[in-house]
């Protein structure tokens, strides 16, 4: 069964890989319009996720992210695994806080940073071995050299 929510939260990151920030922007704000705080978890940390990318502001995008986590946080591996077989919540963690890591970095609280970057590492177990959990921890390696 297709799930109409994450094919057009799908349609907003192609616009955002494609260049057409803006135009995720706006696809992303009438979809949470849409979903709004109580909606499905599943959408709630995938649309917060993708939103958080396309925002210029450093705290709207730590806004963002942060729904994204208590998105997180309340979905369930049955909730996951309805939309992939493969899916699993605890996988979720390592890239989540590594975005609210950058977030605190780029808007100087470093200790939170530093903090969401030790939560991030100590989940990395959850990760399989593949390139998006390379990419994961090559990017954790990066937020470890600029946080110094």
């Amino acid at each position: 069964m297709t799930d109409d929510v994450m094919v057009a939260i799908d349609a907003g990151l192609r616009q955002h890989i494609g260049g057409d920030r803006a135009g995720a922007y706006a696809t992303f704000a009438e979809l949470w319009s849409s979903i709004g705080e109580d909606g499905d978890p599943l959408h709630r940390v995938a649309l917060a996720h993708h939103m958080a990318d396309v925002c210029d502001d450093p705290a709207e995008e730590l806004e963002w992210d942060l729904r994204a986590l208590a998105a997180a946080d309340s979905l369930t591996d049955s909730r996951a695994q309805e939309y992939h077989s493969s899916l699993a919540v605890r996988g979720f963690y390592p890239s989540l806080h590594l975005n609210l890591g950058e977030d605190y970095r780029k808007l100087g609280d470093l200790a939170a940073a530093r903090e969401q970057l030790a939560l991030a590492r100590a989940r990395l177990d959850a990760l399989a071995d593949d390139d998006y959990a390379a990419g994961i921890r090559l990017a954790l390696a990066g937020l470890a050299e600029r946080l110094g």
